[in-house]
């Protein structure tokens, strides 16, 4: 797992993050902010691509099948709250893409979970 490209993007987006909570910025402030964090994660989608292509069969396939279970869960989830959120049964407040965004890689943790268990 290539820890530098994650560290970077994981930091920057903390770093946005902090930055929209704690300043009162302007608008084009606002989008710059937002922005902070494209660069490092195509960073980390390179160099994790690059990490993918050297992995024996065995190492590639958990990692299909970690997308496989995670890809699903997470079109289950947005339609979901998507749905519920339409029924007026939830808040957009508590449930938005700032709020949920971290499940998706938490699926794909656990199908690699998942996975291994199965070839183990």
């Amino acid at each position: 797992m290539p820890l530098v490209p994650t560290a970077l993007w994981v930091g920057s987006y903390l770093i946005a993050l902090l930055l929209q909570k704690y300043l009162v910025l302007s608008t084009g402030m606002q989008v710059a902010v937002a922005l902070i964090p494209i660069a490092p994660f195509g960073f980390f989608v390179f160099r994790f691509t690059a990490h993918l292509r050297n992995l024996d069969e065995l190492q590639r396939r958990v990692h299909l099948e970690a997308l496989a279970f995670a890809f699903p869960l997470t079109i289950l989830l947005l339609m979901t709250l998507g749905l519920m959120e339409r029924g007026h049964l939830l808040s957009s407040k508590h449930w938005s893409y700032g709020d949920v965004w971290f499940y998706l890689p938490l699926f794909y943790l656990i199908g690699i979970v998942i996975s291994w268990r199965r070839y183990r």
